[in-house]
């Protein structure tokens, strides 16, 4: 599984990124995610505060 971001919901809060243990995750204008860094431990999804962030199959 991979992490993935809606970037029509992502406001750029930079929740994700504080709480990845991977350092997986990097803010533009929105939240991007490196599959080849992330290690599908689903963190950054429970800490989402808009619910931007899922794990796709």
């Amino acid at each position: 599984m991979a992490a993935k971001v809606d970037s029509e919901v992502c406001t750029a809060c930079e929740a994700c990124v504080d709480t990845c243990p991977a350092e997986a995750i990097k803010i533009t204008e929105k939240a991007a995610i490196d599959a080849g860094l992330c290690t599908d431990c689903g963190a950054c999804v429970d800490e989402c505060p808009v619910e931007a962030i899922s794990m796709d199959d």
